[in-house]
């Protein structure tokens, strides 16, 4: 199988490249990545003398680079996505243009090539927030911030895509993503590198916010078998069933590292801070035979050490991005 991966060179698109070409000897892989802050070619490394994978930097707003690497391809994997709130709430051009305009040009041109299916990888946050309860895949979409508002966007360009040219499209929404190689912008890595260089932690408000966390290789399995099985025109939940406040995560991380709440610095919260997400995944569970395989513990414990022993990847890119 031949397999473009957009956004490739990312936390999430790397994970599932890795995974793919270990499990898979005869996949073909082309990663297609813009190398954007977030974006590390050595997330890739692991790989790179696979005889199945090959990488081109390019932009998925490119029509030329796109049609290009897009030729001969059997399935698109789209992971390509700004992705960070707080950056989207300060300018949200970056997000429409990259996951909007982006996915547009993806999908005209796997309409063109008669691409066999188009993968959009997308997140809960296209919910909005739910107080109790969980989203099926039949929820209305109800985005509170630019960044989830752009990929509500591009999820429904995909689905019209199907409807409208007969693209043969899945999506998959996911809770909060974990692990290694993760951007240390986000609030896990974020938390783990400033305390290991004794620096304060930032929590939003009182910490009540909600989120469900699944490891990225969870994630990745999943987003295999809705390639692999999953129905066109469908979206799918992957979710990894550990729901904690950001308080409680917070507490977690301070005694994984061996620190005390006095490293904790209260900040004002974010606008348009959603509550909480939570997804219902029994559609994928009960059809595609999807269960999380990786315990929150045992991943979080993981994710610290892999950050302890790996300060050379994620030193220089905290000073590039200048994160605190």
């Amino acid at each position: 199988m031949r397999i473009l991966v957009t956004g490739g060179a990312g936390f999430i698109g790397s994970e599932y490249v890795r995974q793919r070409l270990a499990s898979d000897p005869t996949a073909r892989i082309t990663v297609l990545d813009k190398l954007t802050y977030s974006g590390v070619e050595a997330n890739l490394a692991p790989v790179s003398e696979h005889p199945g994978y090959s990488f081109v930097q390019g932009d998925i707003c490119d029509p030329e680079i796109v049609d290009q690497v897009m030729a001969g391809q059997d399935v698109v994997v789209h992971f390509a996505a700004e992705s960070h709130v707080d950056r989207s709430i300060d300018g949200a051009g970056p997000f429409v243009r990259t996951n909007v305009l982006g996915t547009q040009v993806l999908l005209d041109t796997a309409c063109r090539h008669r691409v066999g299916r188009f993968v959009q990888v997308s997140t809960d946050e296209v919910y909005g927030s739910i107080a109790e309860g969980s989203w099926n895949e039949e929820w209305p979409l109800a985005p509170n911030s630019p960044y989830s508002a752009s990929k509500a966007g591009s999820d429904l360009l995909a689905l019209s895509y199907h409807r409208t040219h007969g693209l043969d499209v899945v999506i998959t929404r996911c809770t909060n993503n974990y692990g290694p190689y993760q951007f240390p912008e986000k609030l896990i890595p974020l938390f783990i590198t400033n305390l290991l260089d004794g620096k304060t932690v930032p929590l939003y408000g009182d910490g009540r916010n909600i989120r469900d966390w699944l490891h990225v290789s969870d994630h990745c399995r999943g987003i295999d078998l809705v390639l692999h099985g999953g129905t066109s025109g469908e979206i799918y939940h992957i979710g990894g069933g550990t729901e904690l406040s950001n308080h409680k995560l917070t507490g977690l991380l301070l005694d994984a590292v061996g620190v005390g709440w006095d490293r904790v610095e209260r900040v004002a919260d974010r606008k348009g801070h959603d509550l909480r997400y939570s997804l219902d995944d029994g559609k994928i569970r009960e059809q595609l035979g999807y269960a999380p395989q990786v315990y929150f513990a045992e991943g979080l414990a993981g994710t610290v050490a892999w950050y302890r022993a790996h300060r050379s990847w994620w030193e220089p890119l905290k000073e590039k991005a200048a994160l605190r």
